[in-house]
């Protein structure tokens, strides 16, 4: 099957023809534009870059593509790189960075475990597999130590249900547990069992009827009133209000005093997002209302070049 004219441009592009004819302009306008099963076809032909696992169906980069391609878009190569990969390779290789850093970067590992479907949390343990030879769990379960073992080997394990069906009887006991969890003292509110268990087995439509009650019941918000944990925290905003939680991390990355990783949350945003076309709305929604300014005007006053061109482009793919 012949790739279309703007896949042949960009297959021409990633073989190492950047600065020899190719409009980059152009190139970040075809990144940015193609849906998913564009990116798909494009993986699916590109021997040369992308092998097929067949046996958990999905297209994995080539090491070598993944080293040209860091080479070749030196500007803006993060974000092509992850924007080019099948996005269960994504996260699993976001796993992997953060496990590698270690216990700074365990939110990553939240983020992606709390922020994603159930089907493409269980593609991203699939891909991991692929890439490293070994299951999500036992790796995160061998890396991590102390207590918040516990929670990041449940959440990386759940397969939630994502119907609106809520039993608010068992919503109502479940913000008692929580209550009395929060309020006693002693173990950390991070290892109790039940809270592990509420948190990582819970449907996200009962995970909010456990908050209202919370909240009725404690008269004050979940959100802010578990100290113990910033990792459970970090959890329970990614499981309640995600647009909060994604606006809070661009507005860290676009500040003037970000370090560098700070900075890098960006790419990993945009680009994790920017096909979830829901989602992004109401981030940008939740970044206006938080922030006072658009997040696209952030980005045209923050970025330069050809990155803040493509940022731009994947930000208009909710409008």
């Amino acid at each position: 099957m012949a790739l279309p004219l703007d896949l042949e441009s960009l297959t021409e592009a990633f073989s190492g023809n950047l600065g020899m004819g190719v409009d980059e302009n152009a190139l970040i306008s075809t990144l940015g534009k193609s849906h998913k099963d564009h990116r798909k076809l494009f993986r699916k032909a590109s021997k040369g870059f992308f092998v097929e696992d067949e046996e958990r169906a999905f297209e994995k980069c080539h090491d070598h593509f993944v080293r040209h391609l860091k080479l070749e878009f030196s500007r803006f190569n993060n974000a092509v790189v992850m924007w080019a990969m099948h996005p269960w390779e994504r996260d699993a290789r976001l796993m992997k960075k953060a496990l590698k850093k270690g216990e700074e970067a365990y939110n990553l590992i939240v983020e992606v475990a709390c922020t994603r479907s159930a089907e493409d949390l269980l593609g991203a343990r699939k891909a991991y597999h692929s890439l490293f030879d070994q299951s999500m769990e036992e790796d995160i379960a061998s890396h991590v130590h102390g207590p918040n073992r516990k929670l990041l080997v449940g959440l990386v394990s759940a397969y939630r249900y994502e119907g609106n069906k809520v039993k608010d009887d068992s919503a109502k006991s479940e913000a008692k547990i929580l209550a009395e969890a929060v309020a006693s003292p002693g173990e950390e509110v991070v290892e109790k069992d039940e809270v592990v268990r509420i948190l990582t087995t819970r449907s996200k439509p009962h995970l909010q009827h456990v908050y209202k009650h919370f909240n009725d019941i404690k008269g004050s918000d979940l959100l802010g009133g578990v100290s113990h944990s910033s990792l459970l925290n970090e959890a329970l905003l990614c499981l309640l209000k995600p647009a909060v939680y994604f606006s809070k991390i661009l507005d860290a990355s676009l500040n003037n005093e970000a370090d560098k990783t700070t900075k890098k949350w960006l790419t990993r945003v945009f680009v994790t997002r920017a096909d979830h076309s829901d989602e992004m709305k109401e981030i940008k929604e939740e970044y206006n209302k938080l922030y006072g300014e658009t997040l696209a005007q952030r980005i045209q006053d923050k970025i330069k070049g050809n990155y803040r061109d493509f940022l731009i482009t994947l930000l208009s793919k909710s409008d």
